[in-house]
């Protein structure tokens, strides 16, 4: 039996710290900056852009939890790399 292999790496010319469109989805011609690079996921998080809610429960007993607003990452292939010229 012949084991599959399903890690696909997307291979783009994308940084960190570079500006990006957003070419298809909810977010579409929005521009914004690359905060992280997810290689093996083939995806990016861009500040700013696609915020989820994220509910944390308090760790201690006097503490109280919180909600936050943090980016989720949207695939490779929904972004272009954006020329501010």
């Amino acid at each position: 039996m012949v084991k599959k292999n399903n890690s696909t790496r997307y291979k783009k010319s994308i940084k960190i710290g570079d500006t990006v469109k957003i070419m298809s989805g909810k977010y579409r011609g929005e521009i914004g900056e690359v905060i992280k690079i997810l290689s093996k996921k083939g995806k990016i998080i861009i500040k700013n852009i696609n915020l989820v809610t994220k509910h944390i429960k308090p760790t201690k007993e006097e503490d109280s939890g919180r909600i936050i607003k943090i980016e989720a990452p949207i695939h490779i292939s929904n972004i272009m790399l954006y020329n501010n010229a």
